[in-house]
């Protein structure tokens, strides 16, 4: 289907400046680029609207990143910057992203970045079904296949000293080769949340150990496997998408209670908050040690543990340095440094302090574990559910084994 999806959007770009109203030439130096409209071609899982328009043909009009563009779509309008990436724009804001793929097709994504756009800006309403891929867009009133995006300027260049200090140094890539200085666990980006009030090996965080994606789901699993992981909370994928995996009944992954939530990326959104809940109460109900994973590891997952970090006792300093060992294992991105405080600061502390609805989660007045046990009361979660996720939490598993150590899996479990 998305060969298909791509063929069909290469057809759809050779004719596009013809139905988008717009002349094919290039705005004049000093002139603003013109105003251009492109039908919604996709509408992603995460609320992400891609559009029938390929970056190329908008880098021709003019349009680069760093600038501040108006969308318009039926009745609703959001201004947002043009970037290269969700993490250009700080967590919750709109971005029109052009993103490159892997078939070289460069596309024009409108999304939130860790927010669902589609839903804000009330143009579909995400609903949940039975079928594959568990989820389905409706369009609401006013608005169907045939809507389209308004696309004008409205600053060039406005937004590009923003745009230059979200940019950071480092490229990740799928090869082991490449991450020579690394372990397999942390190619896998698995590793132990050792954050202040965390029992000592009881939970984990990683890349999918299923997904072959990300080149990595073997070294995960087998750090699943050292890491006698009982119970997994999987952000990713739905129940029977997760067990389509090649090999997934070889795995030791398969051995685990396993809750397959199908997630969003929407973390302060209705969906992801109530599966968010329903993934704790499951973690609450089952023995550790815990694995949480989406496809990275790093946003859905990366928040998860934070909001567990918090409610366990830890400060900030040690939830910032636990989401960024992501960035360390995929994009060396080194502590102490301008880039890493960037990061820090514009995604997870942002999405943080939203989530929990306060200015900073750097605010000494704050008291980030009452934050947490409110946050986790405000998404559905009893005082008695949160009171038994905590001690499941503090209880201690002692880390990893050796590989010496292992007999079979039956037996370790």
């Amino acid at each position: 289907m998305k060969v298909i999806r791509r063929l069909f959007a290469l057809m759809i770009l050779s004719a596009l400046l013809l139905t988008a109203g717009v002349s094919p030439c290039a705005a004049a130096d000093g002139e603003t680029p013109p105003s251009l409209e492109a039908g919604i071609y996709e509408i992603s899982k995460y609320g992400n609207l891609i559009l029938a328009i390929g970056a190329e043909s908008m880098t021709g009009l003019g349009y680069e990143p760093g600038d501040v563009i108006s969308v318009k779509i039926g009745g609703a309008e959001m201004e947002m910057p043009i970037g290269t990436n969700y993490t250009d724009v700080d967590s919750g804001e709109p971005i029109c992203c052009f993103k490159a793929g892997s078939d070289g097709i460069t596309a024009v994504v409108l999304a939130i970045n860790a927010g669902d756009l589609t839903s804000a800006m009330g143009i579909a309403e995400r609903r949940t079904i039975d079928a594959e891929p568990g989820y389905e867009w409706v369009y609401a009133e006013g608005f169907d296949e045939n809507t389209s995006a308004a696309i004008s300027m409205v600053q060039k260049q406005g937004y590009a000293q923003e745009y230059a200090m979200h940019q950071h140094s480092g490229t990740r890539t799928n090869k082991r080769q490449d991450y020579a200085h690394l372990d397999d666990a942390a190619f896998a980006n698995f590793r132990a949340v050792e954050t202040g009030g965390m029992g000592k090996g009881t939970l984990y965080r990683s890349s999918s150990p299923i997904s072959p994606a990300l080149n990595r789901n073997r070294e995960a699993d087998e750090a699943l496997l050292q890491s006698l992981v009982r119970t997994v909370i999987n952000m990713s994928d739905s129940e029977e998408a997760m067990r389509q995996y090649s090999d997934f009944a070889l795995t030791h992954y398969a051995e685990c209670d396993i809750i397959a939530l199908n997630m969003d990326m929407n973390v302060l959104g209705e969906n992801f908050r109530q599966k968010l809940a329903e993934g704790f109460r499951y973690m609450a109900a089952h023995d550790g040690p815990y694995l949480i994973h989406c496809k990275e590891g790093k946003d859905r997952t990366g928040f998860a543990a934070a909001v567990l970090s918090c409610l366990m006792g830890a400060d900030a300093d040690e939830v910032a340095a636990d989401y960024m060992l992501t960035y360390y294992n995929y994009y060396g991105i080194e502590p102490e440094t301008k880039e890493y405080e960037e990061i820090a600061g514009s995604n997870l502390e942002s999405m943080l302090a939203k989530a929990f609805g306060i200015p900073s989660i750097r605010d000494e007045d704050v008291s980030l574990q009452s934050c947490a046990e409110s946050y986790l009361e405000g998404i559905g979660m009893t005082a008695e559910e949160i009171a038994m996720l905590k001690e499941k939490l503090a209880e201690d598993y002692g880390g990893l084994i050796s590989p010496a150590q292992l007999t079979t899996d039956k037996d370790l479990r």
